[in-house]
């Protein structure tokens, strides 16, 4: 097959993990700017190389005509989580989404493999639109922990450079590896409370304090300058003593504050139009 041919194959699929990568980070940033916990904590997409497509067709005697129907995992998204538990409402998040359509699952989570990898792929059916109209391709989605994420990528370097026959003893660690991850992703939830709170508490300050600093440079507009530095200081004070509770009055005076300030500025255009 040409070069050329090749790209105008790839490039639907190039588009497809663009967009579903802004998708899924989107729903990242939903949850964060709303104060909620994301079960997503990563997203990473890529297109397999023309080389990979190839070794994989010829393993699995597909023809070059057949591999956009045959193989499935042309488009891949990897989707990173904290914890195990997240993982299932991630699958029920992507099961409920209307602009794709799962083809089929395969649990590697609950179902180890013989080699110890660890996760949960799902096969989507996903439209894009192309100079040539809308085509429908399949992509493969990824769903692990971050402890999973890491023992698959150390398997998958030794997997290429002893193409795929992993000496036994490296084989035999990489198996205590996995047993050891599996001990990790269970610690971590055990203490998953602890943490969500800690993260979401994080997350609430952040939030605040991004409001209360775009109320206060709207401010410099409508305010004098004394009134400013006294908001100013007053912020700082209490940013320092890390109380949520104090942060939130002081924004909801704050919001007062500017409210007010916006009623004057109006009230001192409305006379000039007199």
């Amino acid at each position: 097959m040409e070069i050329q041919l090749w790209k105008e194959i790839l490039d639907p699929y190039e588009l497809a993990v663009k967009e579903l990568t802004v998708k899924f980070n989107h729903l990242i940033q939903e949850h964060r700017s709303q104060g909620l916990y994301s079960p997503i904590e990563q997203v990473h997409g890529r297109v397999k190389t023309i080389s990979s497509i190839l070794d994989k067709a010829q393993k699995k005697n597909i023809r070059i005509e057949e591999i956009e129907e045959k193989l499935e995992d042309i488009a891949g998204i990897r989707i990173i989580c904290q914890f195990v538990e997240d993982i299932e409402k991630v699958v029920e998040i992507i099961r409920n989404r209307t602009d794709m359509v799962v083809k089929s699952e395969k649990d590697y989570v609950t179902h180890t493999k013989k080699s110890g990898y660890r996760s949960y792929h799902m096969i989507i059916y996903y439209e894009v639109q192309t100079l040539g109209g809308g085509k429908k391709i399949q992509a493969e989605i990824q769903i692990r922990t971050l402890a999973m994420n890491f023992w698959s990528t150390i398997e998958h370097s030794l997997q290429y450079k002893y193409k795929g026959s992993i000496p036994e003893h490296i084989r035999t660690r990489l198996t205590n590896a996995s047993d050891a991850i599996l001990l990790l992703d269970n610690e971590m939830s055990s203490v998953r409370g602890e943490i969500m709170d800690a993260q979401n508490s994080f997350q609430i300050q952040a939030n605040l304090v991004s409001d209360i600093l775009n109320n206060i440079q709207n401010l410099y507009r409508l305010a004098n300058k004394r009134e400013i530095i006294r908001i100013q200081d007053e912020f700082y004070r209490i940013y320092k003593t890390n109380d949520i509770e104090q942060l939130r009055r002081f924004h909801r005076q704050l919001d007062v504050i500017a409210e007010g300030y916006r009623a004057q500025s109006n009230e001192h255009r409305y006379e000039e139009n007199l």
